[in-house]
């Protein structure tokens, strides 16, 4: 068997974009060239990789199982041609909304000091999409807030938060003996089904609950917070994101004696994603 890297390229490649046309447009390569390096390919694996309906190339079982190899191993070149240059791959990473915006720029931060040269992605968005990204090796790694199920990755605890209730200063709850009940009849804004903080509410403090009143629901903290300002109602967030509206008074941490919130966050990874050196020297002031 002589399979080659530019073979395994020319399929992932192939893969992505769906068609030997795009492929070939993106390697700077023939069509022809295209089709005859994946016919070869498939001739020494004894197997079909795409389907083929019609013009269309539909990546099969074989496609599948082969793609996630062929890009470690494209991976692995790259380490190799790269040793002993100073540029690196571009690192892409993925992040729930509150790790994205509220706890990860100040750790880039720090790497970016000490390796100003190495091309640095983050794509932030819901805990669903994150996943699905990692699953699609769109990303290489990423942190998510809620839990992960999916079983082809990795999910490894990785830091502790805090979450709390909050109001606006003007609420009548902030100068009340707050009970369970209290919690009950306030009216809620909370984030959109599908991110990880509305997930662990769910679980940890809404299961609390026999009922409770969604007033709004909205797609990110920062819209939450303003809400929770003009008093249209209470939320929960973690204390990270209220940390400089509770410091000015802008808004009021409600406290219930014996509630509370914490959650793990999750570092996750494909199972058969290669870890290279430069993800895990990333890693390391992610901590």
């Amino acid at each position: 068997m002589r399979i080659t890297l530019r073979q395994l390229e020319i399929f992932a490649e192939v893969l992505k974009s769906g068609s030997t046309t795009q492929a070939s447009q993106q390697l700077s390569l023939s069509q022809s060239a295209v089709s005859a390096s994946l016919t070869d390919l498939e001739g020494q694996l004894g197997v079909q990789l795409f389907d083929r309906v019609g013009k269309r190339l539909v990546t099969n079982e074989h496609g599948r199982l082969l793609y996630p190899k062929a890009l470690a191993l494209l991976e692995q070149t790259g380490e190799v041609e790269q040793l002993f240059k100073l540029e690196m791959g571009a690192l892409r990473l993925a992040a729930s909304s509150t790790i994205g915006n509220y706890m990860l720029p100040e750790m880039l931060a720090k790497y970016r000091k000490d390796y100003p040269d190495t091309p640095l992605e983050l794509h932030i968005s819901n805990t669903e999409d994150v996943i699905k990204s990692v699953a699609e090796f769109r990303v290489d790694l990423a942190f998510i807030e809620g839990l992960c199920h999916n079983p082809d990755l990795i999910t490894q605890p990785w830091l502790k938060d805090e979450l709390i209730v909050f109001a606006a200063p003007e609420s009548p709850l902030v100068r009340s003996n707050l009970v369970l009940e209290d919690l009950i009849k306030a009216p809620w804004i909370l984030r959109e089904k599908g991110s990880g903080t509305r997930e662990v509410l769910d679980h940890i403090l809404f299961s609390q609950m026999p009922r409770f009143n969604i007033a709004m629901e909205l797609g990110n903290s920062e819209a939450i917070k303003h809400a929770v300002q003009y008093g249209m109602g209470i939320s929960c967030l973690s204390r990270r994101v209220v940390r400089e509206q509770l410091k000015n008074g802008t808004l009021v941490e409600l406290v219930i004696p014996g509630l509370h919130l914490y959650r793990t966050l999750y570092l996750i990874y494909h199972r058969q994603k290669h870890m290279s050196n430069a993800l895990q020297k990333l890693l390391s002031y992610c901590q």
